[in-house]
């Protein structure tokens, strides 16, 4: 199943992404109500990976940092549902794109948020993210398509992942007796910490914090 923001345990890490994100968003958003030529342009002026779809879910329009994120060029009018090459529930489970976040904020016409899934590019690699599912209407409320941004939360998780290993080593320091085993501990504790704290300084979407 896909996992909620709340089951990653990032807390204000997860809130100031998706604040940054839906800013981002929403300029996306009064682009494409705008359309005209220079759509284009202010989809590639955004950072994050952003893309368009019709009402059937066709991608009509994507920006750069869609090819660098999934590591391909999606298919204007061919690809469906999503850019990604490859989806998957953060349990690692096969997600085929017609059931991904997307297609159902096309289907139920709402926008869909605090899910998390997992992208793979054709090399392989896999990247964790957030996608932002957005639908557009029209005048009474006739859905014209929709807006998805892809919020990459690999920093985040692994800033998540070394800040829980860090309170593991402490809480094994404090219940021993034997001083110098408690030292390596609380050394690893500070190491891991170290770690977490350059990730954050270094994640756009971490600046906030």
């Amino acid at each position: 199943m896909l996992a909620t923001a709340r089951g990653l345990g990032m807390g204000a890490l997860m809130l100031a992404a998706t604040a940054i994100a839906d800013e981002m968003l929403r300029t996306a958003v009064s682009a494409v109500i705008k359309g005209g030529d220079g759509l284009c342009a202010a989809l590639d002026a955004l950072d994050a990976p952003i893309y368009v779809t019709d009402a059937t879910g066709l991608i009509t329009h994507f920006n750069r940092a869609c090819i660098g994120f999934t590591g391909r060029t999606p298919a204007v009018g061919k690809d469906r549902w999503c850019v990604t090459w490859k989806l998957y529930t953060i349990d690692g489970a096969l997600l085929p794109h017609a059931a991904c976040p997307m297609a159902a904020a096309i289907r139920e016409k709402r926008a869909i948020r605090g899910v998390t899934a997992i992208a793979e590019r054709p090399n392989g690699e896999r990247v964790t993210f957030m996608p932002l599912p957005t639908p557009i209407f029209g005048p009474g409320g006739v859905l014209l398509g929709a807006v998805n941004m892809l919020v990459d939360l690999t920093d985040l998780r692994q800033i998540g992942e070394l800040r829980a290993q860090a309170a593991r080593c402490q809480r094994l320091a404090r219940g021993l007796s034997d001083r110098r085993t408690a030292d390596v501990l609380n050394a690893m504790a500070a190491e891991y910490a170290d770690k977490a704290a350059e990730l954050v300084r270094s994640s756009r979407l971490a600046v906030a914090t």
